[in-house]
Order: structure tokens, then sequence, then C-alpha cells
């Protein structure tokens, strides 16, 4: 699986509007029930109304009912980590054992855990 969310990340970074960073960054991730969606990331002159490729992914999969993600897959020519935005909008839509596997245009790849990325996470759990 994770060569398929592989090659729909570096695909779907092909489709990035990234003029101000010049950096393309692609995404795709599974759901609990196997459903696959992909982003890739789209700059705005506003920064502010900037979104990476993560969010757009997950977006797409709130957006269609599914809320669970079950792992994600992030492609830059460097293996970039994901931003701590897009770390916690993950904590609100996964469980601290999320794999988040990163790769880079060399085909190296890293996975770790949401919980190894954000270990004192602010989750839903706090507004309980």
């Amino acid at each position: 699986m994770s060569k398929n969310l592989r090659d729909l990340a570096l695909n779907a970074s092909k489709n990035a509007h990234s003029p101000y960073s010049k950096v393309n960054v692609g995404s795709a991730l599974q759901t609990e029930d196997g459903t696959i969606y992909y982003g890739c990331n789209i700059e705005n002159s506003s920064f502010g109304g900037t979104v990476c490729a993560e969010r757009v992914a997950i977006w797409k999969a709130v957006s269609e009912g599914h809320k669970k993600i079950k792992k994600i897959y992030v492609y830059t020519h460097a293996g970039w980590p994901p931003c701590g935005m897009c770390l916690q909008v993950m904590t609100e839509f996964a469980t601290p054992d999320l794999e988040i596997t990163l790769g880079d245009k060399s085909g190296k790849e890293m996975t770790k855990t949401l919980k190894e990325f954000l270990p004192e996470a602010f989750t839903p759990a706090h507004m309980k």
C-alpha cells in the first residue's frame, strides 16, 4: 500500500500551486475503511490562505464522510515533514499511532507515528 500512496502523493505534487515557495508537496491518505484521498499544496498571495497538501487530502476525506485516517504519505523533493498545523489537524481525525510516511525524490522513506511527531498533542479528548 505504501507504494500506491507514494505514487498518488508524487502525482498529486505535480498539481501543486506553489508560485511563492516553489516547493511542490503531495499527500495521499488511506481511511479506516481503505478509501484513498490525495491532495497538493495550494499557495495564495495572502499567505494565510495557503493550504498544505496534507490538509487538502484530509478535507477531501472528511467532506466525503470519512473521519478516521489510518495512514498518510507526504511527498516532497527533500522529504519534508508535515508542519505543526497539519499535525494538529491529523490529531482530530486519527489516533496517536497514525502512520506518517515521508518520501523524497530519491525514493528514501521514513515512517513515524503521529505521537512521535507531536508527542503532547492537544486532542479532542481535551475538550470533553
